[in-house]
């Protein structure tokens, strides 16, 4: 008997201190109350959607203002930066022990423009209805916006201890402006931005029949190009038709251009995009993905992506839109000249002078001239999926959605290339969306823009897992 009293002695000293543990881990971790945060995003929410930060012109200021009194209200110490007056980008600070580098929470708040006539509910309503929340920027870009003021509100009431700064930067400029906005922070305020890690726009989880299927993550980017097409040939009466006229030509030139397939190119994103679609997919279609994947069958599979699934064939090769024609002036003239604008969006590691070239020789026509037009090209850059950051995303995803996350690479342009050009690694996230809701006209810049009431919450409690993964002190 006396021999066990010391073991039975040590096991509950043993309990004692693993509850105590607890105890001082709970006080360190401490939980949201979640319906307290539900009815404050919500307000939080609605007030930034009713804003008009249409863009253009691009009036912020409501915006940028309404945020800043939120986070200093709870003595957050808070910044605002503008290159114009009316359009300031927000920075707020969480301090950390300093012993990890930071991360950066991104939104922006600009909107882009609407056709008020179109629109069910009105615009800036924020009205809701039937479990969704109707308006422009519930979408893009405001969900993230609100997201990234909820958890700083938490972080600083629950005094979470911070391994790394937390910042918050809502940015102006993102839908068109961008040397107001991300362009002016890195080019003359990186030092308030500067971070190991960013969290931004354009992922998501994709449900179906209100299911979760899959969660995307965007890891890397195509880059904008613009390119023009000046046709030119000989003038004359509408009456006396020429095989020189400058339409015909650039007509047939873009015909031949719907056909144009780039040289296709995998990198480690759609990659994995694809391995990881494969082994979600049974049947023919994981064949299908699996044939991406081989040299010899992905030009085949390219084809079938053209014609059946558009998205999927952007992103293994460069792409080029016809966008805008412009050629004449009046009806019994055939003009001298004749132009049209092409989108392109290049792979990051593709050589810009070698798609035009393939341009070129797709057009073949030695009337036509084929080059490069101004816009604002986005730098290259691209962000790892072996960093504690992606390893925190993977994590949440299956705590929140319960499934699997594909890296993906945007074949639209984000302001988190500016920030990869840095040096920063981006990643893009978003709330759960019905897959079938873009293709009924209510999806980000449409006129019937929504957000489900419960996903814009799951996406609070997401990105507060990944941030404190990150960030709170171990």
């Amino acid at each position: 008997m006396k021999a066990g009293l010391p073991a039975r002695l040590f096991g509950a000293c043993l309990a004692a201190v693993l509850v105590l543990s607890a105890a001082v881990s709970g006080q360190q971790r401490p939980a949201p109350d979640w319906a307290r945060v539900e009815e404050e995003t919500m307000r939080h929410y609605q007030a930034l959607v009713r804003f008009d930060t249409s863009d253009p012109p691009g009036n912020e200021k409501p915006a940028a203002d309404y945020l800043r009194q939120a986070l200093e209200k709870d003595g957050l110490a808070v910044q605002t930066f503008a290159l114009e007056p009316n359009r300031p980008n927000v920075v707020a600070r969480l301090k950390g022990t300093g012993s990890k580098r930071p991360l950066l929470i991104m939104g922006h708040t600009d909107v882009v423009n609407v056709d008020p006539a179109k629109w069910t509910h009105p615009p800036f309503s924020a009205a809701r209805d039937g479990g969704y929340v109707y308006g422009r920027g519930t979408l893009d870009d405001k969900d993230s916006v609100t997201t990234g003021l909820m958890v700083m509100l938490m972080l600083k009431r629950l005094n979470v201890p911070l391994d790394r700064d937390v910042i918050f930067l809502a940015e102006a400029g993102e839908e068109g402006s961008t040397r107001v906005g991300i362009q002016f922070m890195v080019n003359r305020h990186f030092p308030e931005i500067d971070a190991e890690y960013c969290l931004a726009e354009t992922g998501g989880a994709v449900r179906e029949g209100g299911q979760v299927k899959y969660a995307t993550v965007q890891t890397l980017e195509k880059i904008p190009r613009s390119v023009l097409l000046t046709a030119r040939g000989t003038s004359g009466h509408g009456s006396v038709p020429l095989q020189s006229n400058p339409i015909v030509h650039l007509g047939a030139a873009i015909g031949r251009l719907g056909d144009w397939h780039a040289t296709i190119r995998l990198n480690d994103t759609t990659r994995a995009y694809f391995s990881r679609l494969a082994q979600m997919s049974s049947g023919v279609e994981a064949e299908r993905y699996r044939d991406v994947l081989d040299p010899q069958k992905v030009a085949t599979v390219d084809r079938y992506f053209h014609a059946s699934d558009p998205a999927k064939a952007a992103v293994l090769h460069a792409t080029a839109s016809p966008t805008i024609v412009d050629g004449g002036y009046r009806l019994n003239v055939i003009p001298s000249e004749a132009k049209a604008e092409l989108d392109v969006r290049v792979l990051p590691d593709d050589n810009p002078d070698a798609v035009l070239e393939s341009i070129r020789k797709a057009v073949n026509d030695p009337s036509i001239d084929v080059a490069f037009a101004p816009r604002d090209v986005r730098p290259g850059g691209a962000t790892g999926l072996e960093t504690d950051a992606f390893k925190a995303i993977e994590a949440a995803v299956r705590r929140q959605y319960a499934t699997a996350t594909l890296p993906i690479m945007s074949t639209g342009a984000t302001d988190m290339a500016y920030l990869r050009a840095k040096g920063v690694q981006c990643y893009g996230i978003g709330p759960a969306i019905d897959a079938e809701d873009a293709p009924k006209g209510f999806g980000s810049h449409s006129d019937q823009e929504r957000i489900v009431e419960s996903e814009l919450h799951r996406f609070v409690r997401f990105a507060w897992d990944i941030v404190t993964e990150l960030a709170a002190r171990r």
